[in-house]
């Protein structure tokens, strides 16, 4: 194991406060080291550097400093116009989407330590420093890659606006990413469906409309976000297995198509929200509160908590056991192929089957 690889399994030294004079300090090595001014700039960066250095495994020299060459854009200046682009670009119906919080969420450790560098000076070791302070943050192992991935993005769309150079994102994509087993990041279990006798006990708890929604979800496979956006237009009614198109789903910027088979026994379910309005909702609750409502339930009954999405994977079970894989993923709405006119066909034709014996 490489000096390196030895420090950044350690925990990060922190940038702390040297009450007395006011600077800021880190101790490496048993050894404190001033920064100047605690939450000054020029702290950061040089707090950033002798981490950095620290994790190189080099002796750090807190008196040397880069010199007065360092000028141009910093990380902080960099993250600030592509947060100005990401507000615009990840928007869904004039609403900032859920990536939003994620980038903000990654930014933060690479501020904290890089905010105040110039773009071109962050490097691979850099980039290692900040997964290794996700890592003490207790983040799990495939939200730190994730993380890693939207930094990278950020430096991606600076050398596409010509703000970062080139072989910056070269070297930042030479980061292998955090492996399973050969980490000390933690993994989650994997997410499984949800026992008939927790959902039987949550459904005896909580309203008859949360009641509903779960049945639904359990009959269709469906995101607990695409029956709460439900409308009566968007519901094709003509035959014996009712078709709903979803225009607003998670993966309509692909160009992906999500439909969702309505069976008999849901169809008695949806059918008593069904409204002379045709574009409104048919479910007077948001996907937050539906969610709030079971997991508040769990809590009151004391029983292992479930969210809505399990119920996907539950429902995924029931149709792998008894159709097969093929008709799992057309239920759900994945798409691992091209959605060409004829597999658009052959997943709607699956997925009636389905909604005609379980759904």
């Amino acid at each position: 194991m490489t000096g390196s690889s030895r420090s950044l399994t350690k925990k990060i030294p922190g940038y702390l406060l040297h009450k007395p004079s006011g600077r800021a300090r880190v101790r490496i090595d048993g050894k404190d080291h001033y920064l100047g001014p605690y939450g000054s700039e020029e702290s950061r960066i040089e707090y950033g550097r002798l981490i950095s250095q620290h994790a190189a495994g080099i002796p750090v020299d807190p008196f040397k400093t880069s010199g007065p060459e360092d000028t141009g854009l910093t990380v902080n200046e960099l993250t600030l116009a592509y947060k100005r682009h990401a507000d615009v670009h990840y928007q869904k119906n004039g609403k900032p989407t859920s990536e939003i919080h994620c980038i903000n969420q990654a930014m933060r450790p690479l501020l904290e330590f890089y905010g105040g560098s110039p773009v071109d000076e962050f490097g691979p070791l850099a980039l290692k420093v900040v997964r290794a302070k996700m890592v003490d943050l207790k983040w799990v192992r495939r939200g730190i890659n994730k993380a890693i991935g939207r930094i990278r993005s950020i430096f991606r769309w600076g050398v596409a606006n010509e703000l970062v150079e080139p072989s910056t994102l070269q070297k930042l994509e030479a980061v292998a990413p955090l492996l399973e087993g050969r980490t000390t990041a933690k993994d989650n279990p994997p997410r499984t469906g949800v026992s008939d006798e927790n959902v039987a006990a949550v459904q005896a708890d909580v309203s008859e409309l949360v009641k509903d929604l779960i049945d639904l979800q359990r009959l269709t496979g469906a995101r607990s976000g695409e029956l709460v956006s439900l409308t009566t237009a968007m519901i094709d009614r003509s035959g014996p297995v009712w078709v709903a198109t979803i225009t607003d789903h998670k993966t309509v910027h692909h160009g992906h198509a999500r439909v969702i088979t309505i069976g008999p026994k849901a169809q008695l379910v949806l059918a008593k929200y069904l409204s002379a309005n045709p574009g409104k909702p048919l479910f007077d609750i948001c996907r937050t509160a539906y969610c709030r409502a079971i997991t508040r339930s769990c809590e009151r009954l004391k029983i292992t908590r479930w969210v809505p999405h399990q119920l996907r994977h539950t429902y995924a079970r029931t149709v792998r056991e008894i159709f097969g894989p093929e008709h799992a993923q057309s239920g759900l709405g994945h798409s691992s192929m091209d959605m060409t006119e004829h597999y658009a066909k052959l997943g709607l034709q699956k997925s009636a089957e389905v909604a005609m014996k379980i759904g």
